[in-house]
């Protein structure tokens, strides 16, 4: 069974002291369970802050919000996955789309990246989702199997073990429009549909696959209710102590914990 997985991408916000005050307080709002896990993913600025304020054994997860695929070198600028891991954090989001957007990263950049992360241990949280004009078009299904393979190009079953898939359609992502369950679903069922023909069903069976796109306490329970969908990356409403405890507590009820 897939353990359902709240993810919460910080994105450019919080200062390192700021981050330690919110993340104590989600502590005491976000009760633990062991059948929902909790990953957040502060700025690299942060990620000491949060990791020394959760202390060894918190139930809450740290993530990067993105890595170099080098472990070292002379990238002004630049973190490498052996840094991520020495700060605490289990996974790390790539392929996002305003990665893709703004800073114009290419699958072929991306497959690199999650080369890293296997080689050190992080667990990758890869980002798809089509345009507004791609699914006007009818593109959807192409957009993403074609990010998907073009991101896992070369890899085996033995490193798709620990992936996760986040479908993030861009038209939904801070818009306050995020996609319905029925626009959703099939776009889930797309991505293990390949994952079972390009690996196996162990894999397709095996990887968690997000929902991402505006998610907030008022509409995450409707996409938590599909057995295709195994959780969500949260955006703006993971800022917000309460709303992003409750949206954790949501997820919780619906596995009955």
């Amino acid at each position: 069974m897939r353990i359902p997985l709240i993810a919460g991408n910080w994105k450019m916000n919080k200062t390192a002291s700021e981050a330690a005050t919110f993340v104590r307080e989600l502590a005491q709002k976000a009760i633990p369970s062991p059948a929902v896990e909790t990953v957040i993913a502060p700025p690299f600025t942060a990620l000491d802050s949060v990791h020394r304020t959760l202390g060894l054994g918190s139930s809450i997860g740290l993530a990067g919000q993105n890595l170099h695929w080098e472990d070292h070198g002379a990238y002004t600028g630049e973190i490498s996955a052996p840094m991520l891991k020495d700060l605490g954090c289990q996974y790390v989001i790539l392929g996002h789309s305003e990665r893709r957007a703004i800073f114009g990263e290419r699958d072929a950049v991306i497959q690199k990246k999650l080369a890293a992360a296997f080689r050190h241990g992080l667990k990758p949280i890869l980002c798809v989702g089509e345009s507004l004009g791609e699914r006007e078009a009818g593109r959807t299904a192409e957009i993403i199997t074609g990010q998907l393979k073009g991101s896992l190009a070369g890899f085996t079953a033995t490193h798709l073990a620990t992936l996760t898939v986040a479908y993030e359609p861009v038209w939904a992502i801070g818009t306050g429009k995020a996609a319905s369950p029925e626009q959703a679903v099939p776009v889930h069922q797309t991505i293990r549909q390949l994952l079972q023909q390009e690996w196996s069903s162990t894999i397709a069976q095996g990887t968690r696959i997000l929902y991402g796109g505006s998610v907030t306490p008022q509409n995450v329970a409707s996409f938590l209710a599909s057995d295709e969908i195994d959780g969500a990356l949260v955006g703006g409403a993971c800022l917000q102590v309460e709303s992003f405890a409750s949206i954790i507590a949501l997820a919780q009820k619906r596995t009955g914990h």
